[in-house]
């Protein structure tokens, strides 16, 4: 397996976002945390399988 797989909470909005975004342009995988996965919809339209979302509650 080549790169590497970030766990990211608060991956909806600000350094979280920007941590999200940057490792997903990077080739990495991240599963993105939110409290409302549609405000993380994007990442995973935009990067497929490289993106998984996950709901915190």
């Amino acid at each position: 397996m080549s790169g590497k797989v970030w766990f990211i909470t608060g991956a909806s909005r600000g350094f979280g976002r920007i941590w999200a975004e940057a490792a997903l342009k990077r080739g990495d995988k991240v599963a993105a945390t939110a409290r409302v996965l549609a405000d993380v919809a994007d990442l995973s339209e935009a990067y497929g399988d490289g993106c998984c979302r996950w709901r915190l509650m």
